[in-house]
């Protein structure tokens, strides 16, 4: 009798520093996608609005910007209607918010199945963000109609010629997202409180993120403290977010070059930090 057999999949210790095995995820890709369906279907069941909150929670939010930062606060977007010119910083800093909240809790909110059964562990952060990528959807295509709609009414709103490198600042926003939740997943498993303080972190970050005023406005207002803006890393990357968006802005290409190197960066030590993190999490989660 041969005991030697050919087995169909072999499960090894991972032994390389960043291994992230796209081989083995092509393989687990109809999980994926089960994941990202997932995710899209379960988020809003059984509410009364549903898919609706997806439109809800930014044009709210961005009239209640409107109010404060433009009418009392007095900040001048120019020719740009207000509303608009918040309501473009928000459908970015809202995907790169929610993405990073998924990623570093990847862990904690997925202990109960990495615990049952094997699958690529990378998958459940991924699946967000690529779901995230449906909500963003849905959101850029209400921007998109009211900045036609604008644009019918005489105001001066037209994109840059650069408009395809909107690709470019999403695929940042996605490694900046992914990159700094994979490092903060690992100490989630550890330390719960840490989501709460990540929640009110981002909350925080949000305000030195240039969503609702520009980088010009706040080194005018700022002054002392405009260091706090120009450091951060997202408000470079929004402002040329938006600066594609509206030909009268000079496009900011130190957020689509520098955010883009950062965002490598810290996308692969993330995966080092998720891969180490991974062999271990199961006993302290």
């Amino acid at each position: 009798m041969n005991d030697t057999q050919d087995w169909l999949y072999e499960i090894k210790p991972k032994g390389k520093v960043i291994d992230l095995n796209l081989k083995e995820i092509w393989r687990y890709r109809d999980l994926m996608v089960l994941f990202i369906k997932r995710d899209i279907v379960t988020v809003y069941k059984q509410t009364i609005l549903g898919p609706l909150w997806f439109l809800i929670q930014p044009l709210f939010t961005s009239v209640v910007f409107t109010l404060i930062f433009n009418e009392v606060a007095g900040i001048d977007n120019g020719a740009i209607p207000n509303f608009l010119f918040n309501l473009t910083g928000l459908t970015l800093w809202s995907y790169f918010k929610e993405s990073l909240n998924a990623t570093s809790n990847a862990f904690k909110s997925n202990a109960s199945l990495f615990g049952k059964v094997y699958f690529p562990r990378f998958i459940a952060p991924a699946s967000k963000v690529l779901s995230g990528l449906f909500k963003y959807g849905i959101q850029l295509v209400i921007l998109i109609i009211f900045y036609v709609y604008y644009a019918y009414n005489g105001m001066e709103v037209r994109p840059s010629y650069y408009l395809p490198l909107l690709l470019v600042v999403v695929l940042n926003v996605i490694l900046l997202a992914m990159g700094i939740g994979m490092i903060l997943s690992a100490f989630t498993t550890k330390y719960r409180d840490l989501s709460i303080l990540i929640g009110f972190g981002l909350n925080l970050v949000m305000y030195l993120s240039a969503v609702m005023y520009s980088m010009e406005a706040a080194r005018d207002k700022l002054t002392d403290y405009y260091w706090a803006v120009e450091w951060n890393p997202l408000a470079h990357i929004i402002e040329s977010y938006r600066s594609i968006w509206f030909d009268t802005l000079e496009i900011h290409w130190v957020g689509i070059h520098a955010g883009f190197v950062l965002g490598a960066v810290l996308f692969f030590v993330g995966l080092i930090v998720f891969n180490r993190t991974e062999k271990t999490f199961i006993d302290t989660v």
